[in-house]
This record gives C-alpha cells, structure tokens and sequence, in this order.
C-alpha cells in the first residue's frame, strides 16, 4: 500500500473591495507613496469596510470561491481550520461559524492562531489529518481583518496591513506528490516586540487603555525586520539541504508577504532567481494568516503538477518556519 500524503488540490480567496493605496494613506498621516514602496514593497491594501463583518465573513467567501472552483459538495469536508489573528470574538471560534455558513455541516472545526505563520503551521496541522488515514478532505482557510487592530494614526502599522482570505483543501495523494517536508519554529522571547497587549487575558481592555490605544497592534520595526530576515531565510535553506534540493530544483518560493526587502533576502539566501518568487505584496499589503493562500491563488494558473515549492513565514510570538510540498494538479 502506498504511503499517503496530504496535497494541496483546490485554491480559493477573497479580497474586500475597498483599495486603500498610498495615496489614501498620505492624507491620514506623515508619509509619501515613495517612502512606502522603498522601505515595504506595498503599494495598495483591501480594507474590508462594512459595519459588523469580521474575519469570518472573509473565510466564507474564500471558501465558496473554492466550493465552486472545485464543485465539490461542502458536506463532504471533514474539517475546518481557520488560521487567523483576528477570531471574530472571544471563546466561540470562528472556524465553527465558517464551517456551517458554507454548509459544511459534517466536518468539525477548530481555529488555530500563531500570527503571520498562522496558514504555514495550519498546512501541518492539516496534513497529519489527512496522513492519519482518518479524514478525506481538510478545509484550511487563512484569513485575517487586520484593519480592525490597526491604529490609522501610527505610521509605523498602518502602511503595511491590510484584508484578506485564502484557502486550500487538502486531499490524501499516493503518488508522492504534497507536502514533503516541514521545519516549523517559535521563540517566546520575541512576543513582546510585535502584538495587541492589550484584550488578552493579561491585560483587559480599560477606558484608559482604549483612549491611549493600547490595544492596537505594537511593532518594534527593526527588531522584527532583523529577525524576519534571518530566521525565514535561515529555515528555507535548511529545508532545502535537508531534503537535497538546490535552487534549480525549485519552481517557487512561496514567502509570507510582509516586506518586499524580507522576500527578498530570503530568495537571496537560497540563490533564486526573481523569476521564481511569488509576490503580490504590492496589491495586497500584509494579510497576515491570508498571504500565502492568496499567493497561491493568484499564482494558481501558473502551477504545474509536480512544481516543487517552498514555503516560508515568520510571525509575531515569535513563530517561523518553512515546509516543502510538490504541487498536485494541472489548472
């Protein structure tokens, strides 16, 4: 019998429709359009608007894009994972609420938070479900409204955040094709330089805090850029020389979009040419748990059977990784 694997076989996403672009964003604080792209990359971001839709009105509309891509029959799905920073609300996951507006009534579900490598470590989680042999279709949604943790009077946030949702449906493969192989990090330490303190367990939201905005996002800049520059580069050659591959081996990067200087380094480290790098950082901005879904969506016309890609994120906690998969289907 063959060993099975998990493989990627069907892309979905949604975007709001709202374009916040640089020039939007010059007339709320002290910044320019070129002062952006030079240190981000990032040109424009969606911003999803309307009163009362959150995070889960984002992975349902991803999710019926990949419904209908697919034709599959959302009682078929045995799980729901919803990768997100952004839950719509305390305790009741939004991953429950996702699975049974999209009719999928027999799966169960759970959300599964680690910042920006939120998907990547979902794509783990989502493949030993399938690899145990017990479950048939994974449905992993990355989705995040960053909008609604972002302070528009800070420059050092607002520019680089935006909205957003990808999925992927998992399926077991017998014919070696999916993920290879995973190296997947954390390190507490890092927590304090990037996240909201503020609406957690540790420090409940007060009048004063609300009014001093202690609970919108806090990022020290260069501490983070540092770190994400070495530590996604630092695990994308490792995997590469743990399963014996070099670059000509590669058909794509696929890195988490959060600074065009950070995609850079780390196709640098592993001698890729451009050509070979997924990127849409400028339309979209940092969607945090959607980014690479959304790259995969975006790139999905692209994608050959076999195409040996390698995914790359670092996040907030501090959390990074990167994992191998060869792609499954022609589109």
């Amino acid at each position: 019998m063959s060993k099975i694997s998990a493989a990627i076989t069907a892309v979905g996403a949604y975007v709001p429709d709202y374009v916040l672009t640089n020039q939007i964003l010059e007339t709320m604080v002290d910044t320019n359009d070129e002062w952006i792209t030079t240190r981000t990359g990032i040109k424009e971001r969606r911003i999803l608007k309307e009163e009362g839709k959150g995070t889960s009105f984002l992975a349902i509309e991803a999710a019926k894009d990949l419904i209908n891509k697919k034709g599959i029959n959302p009682e078929e799905i045995d799980l729901v994972i919803v990768a997100t920073a952004t839950p719509d609300m305390k305790a009741a996951a939004t991953a429950a609420y996702t699975a049974s507006q999209i009719g999928a009534v027999n799966a169960f579900s759970f959300d599964l938070e680690a910042a920006c490598s939120s998907f990547l470590y979902g794509m783990s989680v989502a493949s030993s479900y399938i690899e145990s042999g017990r479950y048939k279709k994974v449905l992993l949604i990355g989705a995040d409204k960053m909008s609604s943790m972002i302070n528009y009077e800070d420059r050092a946030t607002c520019i680089i955040f935006g909205d957003g949702a990808g999925a992927v449906l998992f399926e077991p493969n017998e014919d070696g094709l999916g993920l290879q192989d995973e190296y997947l990090r954390s390190d507490g330490a890092g927590r304090e330089f990037l996240q909201a303190t503020y609406g957690g367990s540790s420090y409940k939201i007060t009048p004063e805090a609300l009014e001093e905005g202690k609970h919108y996002v806090f990022q020290d800049g260069k501490t983070v850029f540092k770190n994400a520059v070495f530590n996604m580069a630092d695990v994308s050659e490792k995997i590469l020389k743990r399963n014996n591959l070099t670059n000509e081996d590669i058909s794509w990067l696929v890195p988490h979009q959060a600074n065009k200087r950070i995609i850079d380094a780390t196709a640098n480290r592993i001698e890729l040419e451009p050509e070979k790098v997924m990127m849409n950082i400028h339309k979209y901005g940092n969607t945090t748990s959607a980014t690479l879904p959304l790259l995969l969506n975006d790139y999905e016309s692209q994608l050959k059977k076999g195409d040996k890609l390698i995914f790359a994120a670092f996040g907030g906690g501090f959390t990074w990784g990167s994992i191998y998969l060869k792609w499954a289907y022609n589109s």
